[in-house]
Protein backbone atom coordinates (compact mmCIF):
# COMPACT_ATOMS: atom_id res chain seq x y z
CA UNK A 1 0.00 0.00 0.00
CA UNK A 2 2.64 2.28 0.68
CA UNK A 3 4.65 1.51 -2.42
CA UNK A 4 1.75 2.47 -4.80
CA UNK A 5 0.95 5.52 -3.21
CA UNK A 6 4.27 6.87 -3.62
CA UNK A 7 4.15 5.83 -6.95
CA UNK A 8 0.97 7.77 -7.54
CA UNK A 9 2.59 11.09 -5.64
CA UNK A 10 5.73 10.44 -8.20
CA UNK A 11 3.13 10.60 -11.42
CA UNK A 12 1.42 13.91 -9.78
CA UNK A 13 4.68 15.55 -9.31
CA UNK A 14 5.74 14.77 -13.32
CA UNK A 15 2.13 16.01 -14.24
CA UNK A 16 2.99 18.92 -12.52
CA UNK A 17 6.26 19.80 -14.45
CA UNK A 18 4.72 19.02 -17.60
CA UNK A 19 2.23 21.40 -17.07
CA UNK A 20 4.73 23.84 -16.25
CA UNK A 21 7.00 23.87 -18.82
CA UNK A 22 3.75 23.43 -21.22
CA UNK A 23 2.73 27.23 -19.90
CA UNK A 24 6.38 28.54 -20.19
CA UNK A 25 6.33 27.79 -24.44
CA UNK A 26 4.62 30.73 -26.26
CA UNK A 27 1.69 30.60 -27.75
CA UNK A 28 2.64 30.33 -31.37
CA UNK A 29 5.89 29.24 -32.79
CA UNK A 30 7.78 32.39 -35.02
CA UNK A 31 8.52 30.68 -38.99
CA UNK A 32 11.18 32.71 -41.34
CA UNK A 33 9.51 33.21 -45.17
CA UNK A 34 11.88 33.52 -48.17
CA UNK A 35 10.34 35.35 -50.33
CA UNK A 36 12.70 35.58 -53.80
CA UNK A 37 10.58 38.43 -55.91
CA UNK A 38 11.20 40.73 -52.87
CA UNK A 39 14.81 39.56 -52.57
CA UNK A 40 15.54 40.38 -56.16
CA UNK A 41 13.97 43.61 -55.61
CA UNK A 42 16.32 44.42 -52.69
CA UNK A 43 19.36 43.65 -54.61
CA UNK A 44 18.00 45.66 -57.72
CA UNK A 45 17.53 48.71 -55.51
CA UNK A 46 21.41 48.60 -53.68
CA UNK A 47 22.67 48.08 -57.12
CA UNK A 48 20.91 51.62 -58.23
CA UNK A 49 21.76 53.38 -55.10
CA UNK A 50 25.25 51.93 -55.69
CA UNK A 51 25.52 53.06 -58.97
CA UNK A 52 24.46 56.45 -58.53
CA UNK A 53 26.87 57.10 -55.69
CA UNK A 54 29.70 55.83 -58.43
CA UNK A 55 28.25 58.62 -60.84
CA UNK A 56 28.32 61.25 -57.53
CA UNK A 57 32.21 60.42 -57.15
CA UNK A 58 32.97 60.17 -60.85
CA UNK A 59 31.46 63.66 -61.14
CA UNK A 60 32.90 65.11 -58.33
CA UNK A 61 36.10 63.76 -59.57
CA UNK A 62 35.50 65.46 -62.93
CA UNK A 63 34.70 68.76 -61.48
CA UNK A 64 38.19 68.43 -59.31
CA UNK A 65 40.25 67.98 -62.56
CA UNK A 66 38.99 70.32 -64.48
CA UNK A 67 39.55 73.09 -61.51
CA UNK A 68 43.07 71.36 -61.86
CA UNK A 69 43.04 72.25 -65.12
CA UNK A 70 41.80 75.69 -64.70
CA UNK A 71 44.53 76.46 -62.27
CA UNK A 72 47.41 75.57 -64.66
CA UNK A 73 45.79 77.45 -67.70
CA UNK A 74 45.95 80.05 -65.00
CA UNK A 75 49.48 79.75 -63.64
CA UNK A 76 51.37 83.19 -65.08
CA UNK A 77 54.86 82.59 -67.22
CA UNK A 78 57.69 82.36 -65.06
CA UNK A 79 59.69 85.00 -67.10
CA UNK A 80 59.21 88.23 -68.48
CA UNK A 81 61.34 90.09 -70.92
CA UNK A 82 59.16 92.93 -71.62
CA UNK A 83 61.48 95.49 -68.57
CA UNK A 84 64.69 94.56 -70.87
CA UNK A 85 62.84 95.52 -74.02
CA UNK A 86 61.52 98.83 -72.70
CA UNK A 87 64.97 99.85 -71.56
CA UNK A 88 66.28 98.73 -74.84
CA UNK A 89 63.65 100.73 -77.16
CA UNK A 90 64.52 103.58 -74.63
CA UNK A 91 68.17 103.39 -75.79
CA UNK A 92 67.18 103.69 -79.38
CA UNK A 93 64.62 106.57 -78.94
CA UNK A 94 67.44 108.25 -76.86
CA UNK A 95 70.02 107.53 -79.76
CA UNK A 96 67.78 108.77 -81.91
CA UNK A 97 67.16 112.26 -80.01
CA UNK A 98 71.12 112.60 -80.05
CA UNK A 99 70.88 113.21 -83.61
CA UNK A 100 73.46 115.82 -84.63
CA UNK A 101 72.80 119.04 -86.12
CA UNK A 102 69.99 118.80 -88.48
CA UNK A 103 67.64 116.19 -85.91
CA UNK A 104 64.33 114.42 -86.50
CA UNK A 105 61.95 117.36 -87.05
CA UNK A 106 60.32 118.35 -89.51
CA UNK A 107 60.52 122.28 -88.83
CA UNK A 108 64.18 122.13 -88.32
CA UNK A 109 64.70 120.23 -91.34
CA UNK A 110 62.86 122.93 -93.65
CA UNK A 111 64.59 126.10 -91.86
CA UNK A 112 68.04 124.35 -92.58
CA UNK A 113 67.20 123.73 -96.02
CA UNK A 114 65.70 127.46 -96.62
CA UNK A 115 68.74 128.60 -95.24
CA UNK A 116 71.67 125.84 -96.16
CA UNK A 117 70.42 123.62 -98.97
CA UNK A 118 67.95 126.37 -101.03
CA UNK A 119 69.32 128.33 -103.84
CA UNK A 120 72.40 129.86 -103.23
CA UNK A 121 72.18 133.50 -102.11
CA UNK A 122 73.87 136.02 -105.11
CA UNK A 123 74.23 138.48 -102.47
CA UNK A 124 76.02 136.75 -99.71
CA UNK A 125 80.14 137.11 -99.04
CA UNK A 126 82.51 134.65 -100.37
CA UNK A 127 83.42 134.12 -96.64
CA UNK A 128 79.34 133.55 -95.69
CA UNK A 129 79.57 130.90 -98.83
CA UNK A 130 82.51 129.14 -97.24
CA UNK A 131 81.14 129.17 -93.91
CA UNK A 132 77.50 128.10 -94.89
CA UNK A 133 79.61 125.24 -97.08
CA UNK A 134 81.53 123.83 -93.93
CA UNK A 135 77.81 123.77 -92.14
CA UNK A 136 76.63 121.85 -94.77
CA UNK A 137 79.79 119.13 -94.41
CA UNK A 138 79.54 119.01 -90.94
CA UNK A 139 76.02 118.15 -90.65
CA UNK A 140 76.70 115.41 -92.95
CA UNK A 141 79.67 114.32 -91.18
CA UNK A 142 77.53 114.30 -88.11
CA UNK A 143 74.19 112.21 -89.99
CA UNK A 144 76.95 109.48 -91.06
CA UNK A 145 78.18 109.16 -87.62
CA UNK A 146 74.91 109.14 -86.15
CA UNK A 147 74.10 106.23 -89.02
CA UNK A 148 77.11 104.57 -87.61
CA UNK A 149 76.12 104.99 -83.65
CA UNK A 150 72.75 103.56 -84.50
CA UNK A 151 74.19 100.57 -86.59
CA UNK A 152 76.35 99.54 -83.57
CA UNK A 153 73.76 99.85 -81.18
CA UNK A 154 71.62 97.39 -83.35
CA UNK A 155 74.31 94.87 -83.77
CA UNK A 156 74.86 95.06 -79.78
CA UNK A 157 71.45 94.08 -79.48
CA UNK A 158 71.62 91.05 -81.39
CA UNK A 159 72.82 88.96 -78.76
CA UNK A 160 70.70 90.14 -75.79
CA UNK A 161 67.68 89.51 -78.40
CA UNK A 162 68.23 86.25 -78.94
CA UNK A 163 69.18 85.24 -75.30
CA UNK A 164 65.76 86.53 -74.70
CA UNK A 165 64.17 84.56 -77.79
CA UNK A 166 65.67 81.62 -76.41
CA UNK A 167 64.37 82.39 -72.83
CA UNK A 168 60.79 82.50 -74.49
CA UNK A 169 60.80 79.39 -76.08
CA UNK A 170 62.07 77.30 -73.40
CA UNK A 171 59.52 78.95 -71.19
CA UNK A 172 56.58 78.26 -73.81
CA UNK A 173 57.35 74.98 -74.19
CA UNK A 174 57.53 74.34 -70.42
CA UNK A 175 54.62 76.26 -69.48
CA UNK A 176 52.11 74.45 -67.87
CA UNK A 177 49.03 75.88 -68.97
CA UNK A 178 47.39 78.41 -71.90
CA UNK A 179 48.38 81.98 -69.83
CA UNK A 180 51.88 81.10 -69.87
CA UNK A 181 51.65 80.06 -73.53
CA UNK A 182 49.71 83.14 -74.65
CA UNK A 183 51.88 85.64 -72.52
CA UNK A 184 55.30 83.81 -73.71
CA UNK A 185 54.06 84.48 -77.41
CA UNK A 186 52.63 88.07 -76.51
CA UNK A 187 56.34 88.09 -75.59
CA UNK A 188 57.34 86.81 -78.06
CA UNK A 189 55.28 89.34 -80.73
CA UNK A 190 57.33 91.97 -78.48
CA UNK A 191 60.14 91.18 -79.13
CA UNK A 192 59.95 91.07 -83.34
CA UNK A 193 58.40 94.53 -82.71
CA UNK A 194 61.64 95.77 -80.90
CA UNK A 195 63.54 94.20 -83.63
CA UNK A 196 61.43 96.03 -86.61
CA UNK A 197 61.51 99.36 -84.24
CA UNK A 198 65.57 98.59 -84.32
CA UNK A 199 65.47 98.05 -88.10
CA UNK A 200 63.27 101.28 -88.87
CA UNK A 201 65.99 103.09 -86.51
CA UNK A 202 68.19 102.15 -88.59
CA UNK A 203 66.85 102.92 -92.03
CA UNK A 204 65.73 106.06 -90.99
CA UNK A 205 69.58 107.03 -89.59
CA UNK A 206 71.15 105.70 -93.15
CA UNK A 207 68.28 107.58 -94.82
CA UNK A 208 69.26 110.62 -93.07
CA UNK A 209 72.50 110.82 -93.82
CA UNK A 210 72.11 109.77 -97.55
CA UNK A 211 70.03 112.48 -98.06
CA UNK A 212 72.03 115.30 -96.19
CA UNK A 213 74.98 114.17 -98.36
CA UNK A 214 72.91 114.20 -101.72
CA UNK A 215 71.93 117.83 -100.41
CA UNK A 216 75.65 119.00 -100.01
CA UNK A 217 76.22 117.69 -103.29
CA UNK A 218 73.68 119.99 -105.08
CA UNK A 219 74.55 122.91 -103.09
CA UNK A 220 78.15 122.96 -103.32
CA UNK A 221 77.33 122.55 -107.22
CA UNK A 222 75.29 125.48 -107.21
CA UNK A 223 77.84 127.20 -104.85
CA UNK A 224 80.47 126.42 -107.56
CA UNK A 225 78.76 127.92 -110.05
CA UNK A 226 78.02 131.00 -108.01
CA UNK A 227 81.48 131.42 -107.51
CA UNK A 228 82.69 130.85 -111.38
CA UNK A 229 80.08 133.21 -112.01
CA UNK A 230 82.07 136.03 -109.82
CA UNK A 231 85.20 135.32 -110.68
CA UNK A 232 84.52 135.33 -114.34
CA UNK A 233 82.96 138.76 -114.01
CA UNK A 234 85.11 140.86 -111.42
CA UNK A 235 85.34 144.43 -112.47
CA UNK A 236 89.63 143.79 -112.22
CA UNK A 237 89.79 141.03 -114.60
CA UNK A 238 92.55 138.55 -114.92
CA UNK A 239 95.82 140.17 -115.01
CA UNK A 240 98.88 138.01 -115.86
CA UNK A 241 102.03 138.25 -113.98
CA UNK A 242 105.66 136.82 -113.17
CA UNK A 243 105.40 133.67 -111.50
CA UNK A 244 107.98 132.64 -109.12
CA UNK A 245 107.90 128.64 -108.00
CA UNK A 246 110.63 128.96 -105.18
CA UNK A 247 111.38 131.60 -102.92
CA UNK A 248 115.23 132.41 -102.16
CA UNK A 249 118.03 134.62 -103.11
Amino acid sequence: MTHALNRRSLLSVMSGLGATAALGRPATAQVLVYDPTNYAQNILQATRALQTVNNQIMSLQNEAQSLINQARNLTALPISVLADLQQTINNTRQLIGQAQHIAYDVSRIDHAFQSLYGSVSLTASDTAMVTDARTRWQNTVGALQDALRTQATVVGNIGATQDQMTALVNASQSATGALGVAQAGNQLLALQSHQLMDLIALLAAHGRAAALKDAESSAAVEQAREQRRRFLTAKSGYQPGNAQMFYGD
